[in-house]
C-alpha cells in the first residue's frame, strides 16, 4: 500500500482531499445524520477532527462533488444543489460581548463578499447581521442556507476564571444563537460543534431545536479514529511500530457505541514521530481543571470508576461546573460502562488509555509539589521501596512527602482525609506506570488500593485517627478488615507474594503516623 500524506493540523476537508493526505472516510455517519434532521449538536474534546468535521459539511453542501470522489456519499448525493453556506468559528480571545460582536460582524462581512451581496447597515449587531444575512442569502440563491457554528462555547470557557464575563458573554451567545431559530424559514441545516456541553436553558433557550447527539451511539465514531481506521487506511504506517502498544496508549474514548476510537492527533503525531509520547495531553493547560478539583475538594482518584447520571455527565455551565462532566467532557475521563437503575442510565467514567492515565497524574503532582520536589522521582523512590520490602523506608518517604504538600489541599480535604493520603499514594505510583488498583471490590468489601509491581501484591488500607493514642487501635482495625473480608483472596492463584499493609493518618498532625505490615503465607 502507498503512503499518503499525514493530515497533521490541516483541518479544512478541501486542502485535505486536495494533497493526497490519509481521510478516514465518514460520510456516511453524515449522509445519515442529515437524512434524519436538520438542526444538530456534537460536544468532543480538543483536537477531535471537530473542526474538519465542520469543514466536510460546507464542502458538502456546496456541491463539491470533486472533492467526495470514491467516498461513501458521492452515489447518494443529489450534486446538482448547492447551497449558500455561513460558517462562524469563535477561536479568537474574548474579554467582552463586544469583542465577540465585532468578531461576529467580521466573519458575517466575509460571507456577504463571498456571495457578492452589498453589505449591511454598519449599525447592526452581530445577531441582528446574522439574521438580515440568511433572508438575504436565501432570496439570492433561491436555496436555503447551512449555518455551521465551530467552537461555538469558547467565548465562555475563556471567561471561565471571570464568572461575571463568562456570564455577559454567555447572554450574548444566547442572543445570537437565538437568530438561528427565528430566521428558520431560511434555513436548510445547522450544525453547532464545541468542547462543552452548556444546557439548552443557559445557552440554547433560543435555539432549542438542537439534536444533542453527544451521546448517541449511532454517531460515536463521527469524530476520532477507530480500529478499522487504523488497521485499514493508516496500514502503510504501521510497519515498525507495537500494534497492541497503539492500543494501549491511545484507544479507549467512548461516548456510548460498540466501537471506542483513539484521538486523530494522537494517531497522526505517533506515525510522524513513530514514538509514544503524550502528544495530545500536551497540547491543553489542565490548570483550571486542577483548580476546580481544589475548589471542590475532589481527588481524581474519586472520579476513576464512579457512576455518573446522564445529567450530571452533561450539564456544565458557568454557574454549575461539577468535576465529572468537566472531566469527561474535556476528554480527561470517558464512559466505560453503562447500567439502567430505575428511570436512570448511569454511566461509569474512567480514564480513556494509558496517555491520559499516565499523563494527568503526573501533571497534577507537579501542580501540587513544592519547586524544590521532583514528584516522579518521589513515586519511584516510593516503588522501589515497596519491591525491596522496606516498609519502614517507605513509610519515611511517604511521610516526607505527605508533609511537603501546601495547606490549602488539606484544608479543603479535612473531611476525607483518609482518601485523600491513599489518593496521593495511588498519584504517585501511576504517574510512573504502576498498576494502581482504587476501591477494587472483591465478594466482601473494597480495598482501599491495590498495588501490582515487582511480582508482588500489596493491599493497602488507610485508617484516619484523632490523636496519635489511636494509632495502634486503628492498625489493628485495618488489618483486621483487610483479613476478615478477604481482600487477598482473588489474588491467590497469582502465586505471588502478597503483603497486607495497615496506614494510620491523623488527622491533628495532617500526616502518616505509623504504618503495619504483615506477609500473607499461601498455602
Amino acid at each position: 500500500m502507498t503512503r499518503q500524506r499525514l493530515p497533521i493540523g490541516i483541518q479544512d476537508f478541501d486542502r485535505l482531499r486536495s494533497t493526497d493526505s490519509y481521510y478516514a472516510d465518514k460520510t456516511s455517519l453524515i449522509r445519515e445524520l442529515i437524512a434524519q434532521g436538520d438542526y444538530w449538536f456534537l460536544s468532543r474534546p480538543r483536537r477531535f477532527g471537530k473542526s474538519l468535521l465542520v469543514s466536510t459539511f460546507k464542502t458538502l453542501f456546496e456541491g463539491r462533488e470533486d472533492l467526495f470522489e470514491g467516498l461513501d456519499i458521492d452515489d447518494h448525493w443529489d450534486w446538482s444543489v448547492s447551497h449558500p453556506v455561513v460558517r462562524l468559528s469563535f477561536g479568537g480571545g474574548y474579554g467582552t460581548p463586544d469583542a465577540i460582536d465585532g468578531d461576529v460582524l467580521e466573519q458575517l462581512e466575509g460571507v456577504e463578499r463571498k456571495y457578492d451581496l452589498a453589505p449591511a447597515s454598519t449599525s447592526d449587531t452581530g445577531p441582528r447581521r446574522l439574521r438580515n444575512l440568511l433572508d438575504r442569502l436565501h432570496h439570492t440563491t433561491g436555496q436555503r442556507v447551512v449555518v455551521l457554528v465551530d467552537e461555538y462555547d469558547k467565548p465562555i470557557l475563556d471567561a471561565l476564571r471571570d464568572p461575571e464575563q463568562a456570564r455577559a458573554n454567555r447572554e450574548y451567545l444566547r442572543g445570537f444563537y437565538g437568530m438561528i431559530k427565528d430566521s428558520a424559514e431560511h434555513v436548510r441545516f445547522v450544525f453547532v460543534t464545541g468542547i462543552s456541553m452548556f444546557s439548552k436553558v443557559s445557552l440554547f433557550s433560543g435555539l432549542n431545536n438542537l439534536k444533542d447527539i453527544s451521546l448517541d451511539p449511532r454517531f460515536a465514531t463521527l469524530c476520532g479514529y477507530t480500529d478499522a481506521d487504523i488497521d485499514t487506511v493508516f496500514a502503510p504506517e504501521l510497519d515498525g511500530l507495537d500494534r497492541d502498544a497503539i492500543r494501549t496508549w491511545y484507544n479507549g474514548y467512548s461516548w456510548r457505541g460498540t466501537e471506542r476510537v483513539y484521538n486523530p492527533f494522537d494517531v497522526l503525531l505517533l506515525f510522524d514521530e513513530r514514538a509514544f509520547k503524550p502528544h495530545w495531553f500536551r497540547t491543553g493547560s489542565p490548570r483550571f481543571l486542577f483548580e476546580t478539583l481544589q475548589e471542590k475538594a475532589v481527588h481524581p482518584r474519586e472520579l476513576e470508576g464512579c457512576w455518573s447520571d446522564e445529567t450530571l455527565v452533561s450539564t456544565f455551565d458557568v454557574e454549575d461546573i461539577s468535576a465529572e462532566a468537566l472531566l469527561f467532557q474535556t476528554g480527561y475521563l470517558t464512559i466505560v460502562d453503562e447500567k439502567r437503575e430505575g428511570f436512570d442510565t448511569l454511566y461509569k467514567l474512567d480514564y480513556p488509555n494509558q496517555e491520559v492515565r499516565i499523563s494527568l497524574n503526573r501533571e497534577l503532582l507537579t501542580y501540587l509539589s513544592p519547586k524544590n520536589r521532583v514528584p516522579l522521582q518521589e513515586g519511584e523512590t516510593l516503588r522501589m521501596l515497596l519491591e525491596a520490602n522496606d516498609f519502614e523506608g517507605f513509610a519515611t518517604t511517604l511521610k516526607a512527602y505527605l508533609a511537603s504538600l501546601p495547606y490549602q489541599w488539606h484544608n479543603k480535604n479535612l473531611a476525607r482525609y483518609e482518601a485523600w493520603y491513599a489518593g496521593l499514594l495511588h498519584m504517585s505510583l501511576r504517574a510512573i506506570g504502576v498498576d494502581v488498583r482504587s476501591e477494587e471490590s472483591s465478594s466482601h468489601g473494597r480495598a482501599d488500593m491495590v498495588v501490582l509491581t515487582g511480582g508482588q501484591v500489596f493491599l493497602f488500607e488507610f485508617k484516619m485517627v484523632e490523636t496519635a493514642d489511636g494509632t495502634e487501635a486503628a492498625l489493628d482495625a485495618a488489618i483486621t478488615q483487610i483479613r476478615d473480608r478477604g481482600y487477598a483472596e482473588k489474588y491467590r492463584d497469582r502465586k505471588d507474594p502478597i503483603h497486607w499493609i495497615a496506614i494510620a493518618c491523623g488527622r491533628d498532625t495532617r500526616n502518616l503516623l505509623d504504618i503495619r505490615v504483615e506477609p500473607v503465607i499461601i498455602h
